[in-house]
């Protein structure tokens, strides 16, 4: 039984962590965020509803700083304040905007969203059951290597999640007929903007898959599906 009170203990917090993580989450966007109006942005997102035989997709921002888009676990699509203010400033075009909205409706399509939000709460259990058991076995460094595997495993979760939105959002710009070429500028001008790299990486582009590598991959689904 002693065995197990580390496992029993890490899932017990987990769904304690879950709980808390959805209501704090929720509680954040509520109180930081309001309806887009905009209606470049509007006319291209009705061309998605169409393509996806909805009758809108709503868009909110959120009041933050960073440069960013989110998919909220109830569904919602968010665009940073940041964000929209780089657009209002011509240093983002419409259509590469429209690319970050399709994105993140495909994390709500493929269940991302809710998905990250229980991954969130178990890497948080996995990194605590190891800290309790390592910390026994080797003391002092058990904590950085419970601390190092958790961390491989959520990198490598959040990049298979974006291959796969990237590949969504890249069929449905194709279907709405807006085209994947402001997707592939808008990862360029992510890049460009954080600098190349570092400290001051946009949010959105932090445990994402290299910039290159995203853009192969586009391309590679543009010739299977369009037989190019």
């Amino acid at each position: 039984m002693l065995k197990l009170t580390p496992i029993l203990l890490a899932i017990g917090y987990a769904l304690v962590m879950y709980r808390f993580s959805v209501w704090r989450t929720k509680k954040q966007l509520d109180g930081q965020s309001t309806e887009l109006a905009d209606a470049r942005l509007k006319a291209l997102t009705d061309k998605m509803a169409r393509a996806l035989d909805i009758d809108r997709i709503k868009v909110h921002i959120y009041e933050i700083a960073p440069i960013n888009g989110l998919a909220a676990p109830d569904g919602r699509i968010f665009i940073t304040r940041g964000f929209y203010d780089r657009y209002r400033a011509g240093e983002v075009s419409a259509e590469e905007m429209a690319t970050v909205i399709a994105h993140e409706l495909g994390h709500v399509a493929l269940g991302h969203s809710k998905r990250r939000m229980i991954d969130f709460s178990g890497q948080n259990a996995l990194r605590t059951a190891l800290m309790m058991v390592l910390g026994r076995i080797i003391p002092g460094i058990g904590i950085w290597i419970a601390n190092g595997l958790a961390s491989l495993l959520a990198a490598r979760l959040s990049r298979q999640d974006e291959y796969e939105a990237d590949s969504y959002a890249s069929a449905l710009l194709i279907k709405a007929g807006i085209g994947t070429a402001p997707q592939k500028a808008m990862f360029r001008k992510l890049e460009r903007l954080s600098g190349g790299g570092g400290g001051n990486q946009p949010a959105w582009l932090l445990s994402h898959p290299k910039t290159d590598e995203r853009i192969a991959a586009i391309e590679a689904n543009e010739a299977k599906w369009l037989g190019g």
